[in-house]
């Protein structure tokens, strides 16, 4: 087989929301970026990337808030990340890439980070050949502390500054139920109103949750450091999660990243769906989704 025979015409990725279930500020370097010791999951619900062969290297935006990253597209990671991987790989090619965005903006929930790893997933399969995952994910860093953690898109405990990335075995399935009240939230704000930046990390981990009700019990003993400063900024945060704490199904609620996205776990998607259902009968407004975890 010759590497031609390895490229496809066509390649569409899901770049999956990222979800801390969990976020723990340990600290900031000195060069400003902040340490965490996180939980996250990727939900089966995000933004989608296609990617084929062209003369040359473009963007097409499409989706419900398109408008909201329209602009020069060399600004957007996505091109970056294009441009990043070419620059890696012998074989590369023009491309014409669509991002079909999906996911709110500024939202906690690590869209534009998904979207970069899934172009970088969605071309090395365009262009048949790839650097190793190990350089893969170090190249990536360098479009920003959330990238490597998305390439994967599994469950996994996050520390450093996004860099350490330790996949948690056995993972519990359930579902999520995601709120947004349309509320964008910029992260170094949120940041800059943090009072305490060396928190402890997350408590022991146990060796494998039995149940997504075992999953939420635990995380009942964690915290998302960057709520309270979050509400402080935005106290539409508070009815979110009150709404979702109050529905009988929920296992647990809590804001995601540095929001304004919230969530509650749930057992199953028939509960995430009933509560996703009566949330928006309530507020028509808000981006309301649910999904398998």
């Amino acid at each position: 087989m010759t590497l031609e025979d390895t490229k496809a015409a066509r390649v569409e990725e899901l770049a999956r929301a990222k979800v801390n279930l969990a976020l723990h500020i340990t600290g900031q370097r000195e060069d400003g970026y902040h340490l965490l010791d996180s939980l996250v999951v990727f939900p089966k619900v995000g933004d989608r990337i296609a990617v084929e062969a062209a003369p040359d290297l473009s963007l097409q935006i499409t989706g419900d808030f398109a408008e909201k990253i329209q602009g020069d597209p060399s600004d957007n990671l996505v091109y970056k990340a294009a441009q990043m991987l070419a620059e890696h790989v012998p074989n590369a090619s023009g491309t014409r890439i669509e991002l079909e965005k999906s996911l709110p903006v500024a939202a906690g929930i690590g869209g534009g980070s998904a979207d970069a790893a899934a172009t970088l997933r969605a071309l090395a399969k365009l262009w048949g050949t790839s650097p190793a995952p190990a350089d893969l994910a170090r190249l990536s860093l360098s479009l920003g502390a959330d990238v490597p953690m998305c390439l994967e898109e599994k469950p996994a405990r996050i520390r450093g500054i996004g860099e350490i990335i330790e996949p948690v075995a056995d993972f519990p399935s359930g579902a999520i139920v995601l709120v947004n009240p349309m509320i964008e939230i910029s992260t170094p704000t949120i940041f800059r109103a943090l009072e305490k930046k060396d928190n402890a990390p997350l408590p022991e981990m146990p060796e494998e949750f039995e149940s997504m009700k075992a999953l939420a019990n635990w995380l009942k003993s964690c915290r998302n450091d960057l709520q309270k400063p979050a509400i402080s900024q935005a106290a539409e945060i508070s009815e979110v999660l009150d709404l979702l704490a109050s529905q009988p199904d929920t296992l647990l609620a809590r804001m995601s990243g540095s929001g304004a996205t919230c969530f509650a776990l749930c057992e199953t998607l028939e509960d995430a769906q009933s509560i996703a259902t009566h949330l928006q009968d309530l507020h028509s407004d808000w981006w309301i989704r649910a999904a398998e975890v």
